[in-house]
C-alpha cells in the first residue's frame, strides 16, 4: 500500500540564505520577493532569508540593497570610487529634465498639467518620453477626473540608481536648502518647488512662461 509522498523537513535558514544569495548574484536586474520565492524550494521563507542576508552583508564591501519592492547586490557607497574608470563619460540631465524628474519624485503621482503648473512653463512631451526611456519614470494610473489624465511616477530603477528604498527616503526641504539645490518659483502654488542645478543656471535655459524647446534629455558637455 502506498504511503503517499514523503514529507521533507524545511531547509535550514542558512541554506535558504545561500540560495537567495546565489539567485541575486546571478540576476541581471533587481528581483522582487515574489520572483525570489518562485526560485526557491517549497517551504522556504524568502523574506526571512533576505532579512538575515542583509544583516550578514552589513558593513561589507558589497551590500544587499532594497529598491522599492526589489533587492540587488550593490557596491558599498563609500567604495564607489574604486569602480570609476577614466574612460567613463558622465552626462548631466538638462535643466528641464532635472526639474521634471524632481517634481515627479516629490509629487507623484502627478499629471503633466500639474508638472507644468509647478514649473511655470509648458513641458515638452519629449522630456517625459525620454525620462520614461531612461526607465526612471513610468506612467501611473489615470486620474478619475474629466479627461482621465495619465499620471507619472518614478520607477524602482530610479530608486536603485539613487540608493533609495522608497520615495520616502528622498532628501527633505531642509537638506535641499542647505545644499543650495532648492529654487523657489513665486508664481507657483504655496509649497511647490523645483530642484536647481547651479551649472545649468549659468548656462541659461528657457524663460519662465515659455515652452520647453525640443531639446535632448542630456546637455552637451
Amino acid at each position: 500500500m502506498s504511503e503517499g509522498p514523503q514529507a521533507f523537513p524545511p531547509l535550514p535558514l542558512f541554506e535558504q540564505e545561500r540560495m537567495v544569495e546565489a539567485v541575486l548574484f546571478a540576476a541581471a536586474e533587481p528581483m522582487s520577493l515574489r520572483e525570489i520565492s518562485a526560485r526557491l524550494p517549497k517551504g522556504c521563507d524568502a523574506a526571512e532569508a533576505l532579512r538575515h542576508l542583509r544583516a550578514r552583508y552589513e558593513g561589507r564591501g558589497v551590500r544587499l540593497e532594497r529598491a522599492g519592492d526589489s533587492y540587488a547586490f550593490r557596491t558599498a557607497a563609500d567604495l564607489g570610487f574604486l569602480m570609476q574608470e577614466e574612460t567613463v563619460e558622465s552626462r548631466r540631465l538638462s535643466r528641464a529634465a532635472t526639474e521634471t524628474l524632481a517634481i515627479i519624485a516629490y509629487h507623484q503621482p502627478v499629471t503633466r498639467a500639474e508638472i507644468e503648473e509647478i514649473r511655470g512653463v509648458a513641458t515638452n512631451r519629449g522630456t517625459l518620453d525620454q525620462l520614461i526611456e531612461l526607465e526612471w519614470v513610468r506612467v501611473g494610473r489615470r486620474r478619475q477626473t474629466p479627461g482621465r489624465p495619465a499620471t507619472f511616477v518614478v520607477t524602482e530603477a530610479f530608486l536603485d540608481h539613487f540608493g533609495l528604498e522608497s520615495a520616502r527616503d528622498l532628501p527633505g526641504l531642509a537638506e535641499l536648502r542647505a545644499a543650495g539645490l532648492l529654487e523657489s518659483r513665486p508664481q507657483g502654488e504655496a509649497g511647490m518647488f523645483v530642484l536647481r542645478d547651479p551649472e545649468a543656471d549659468a548656462a541659461g535655459d528657457e524663460e519662465d512662461g515659455a515652452a520647453d524647446p525640443a531639446e535632448d534629455l542630456f546637455e552637451d558637455e
